[in-house]
């Protein structure tokens, strides 16, 4: 306890003193003052290389035949009732651009055309769907 003591008076000749300003450096702001004490980041992009490799894809399943088969006349039935603009749920494949793999994509809405050269469905709102990608096409569904 007498250290105790001996150590609160050591300073008590300037405890009470103002604190000093400089008038040579201006006064650092509070948001500088905070950066120093920040963690160094060393490896710049380091965390969002983990986060990318931690994301996770699936792989395709390609159809089989007979699947193939029954698509092609599905978009038969949808070339015949286009000026109607069918109400269709189409479930496709989407390959991801970073990586192998890629996920599946279930979107609902009225079919606006078929673009035979480029091989696409288009949804009004411009969605754009390739043929190739898709795994299951519903026409006429419910809720639309």
């Amino acid at each position: 306890m007498a250290e105790e003591q001996k150590g609160s008076k050591k300073y008590d000749d300037i405890i009470e003193l103002p604190h000093h300003v400089s008038t040579r450096h201006p006064q650092m702001s509070l948001h500088d003052r905070a950066a120093q004490f920040s963690p160094f980041a060393a490896l710049t992009g380091h965390d969002a290389a983990i986060r990318e490799t931690a994301r996770l894809t699936e792989q395709r399943h390609a159809p089989g035949e007979d699947y193939a088969e029954l698509l092609d006349q599905k978009l038969q039935q949808l070339r015949h009732s286009l000026g109607e603009a069918p109400k269709i749920t189409v479930r496709y494949f989407e390959p991801d651009a970073h990586k192998a793999g890629g996920s599946y994509i279930t979107v609902s809405g009225r079919l606006k055309k078929i673009d035979e050269q480029r091989r696409l469905l288009v949804l009004e709102g411009q969605t754009e769907i390739p043929v190739d990608q898709i795994t299951g096409l519903d026409l006429n569904p419910e809720g639309l």
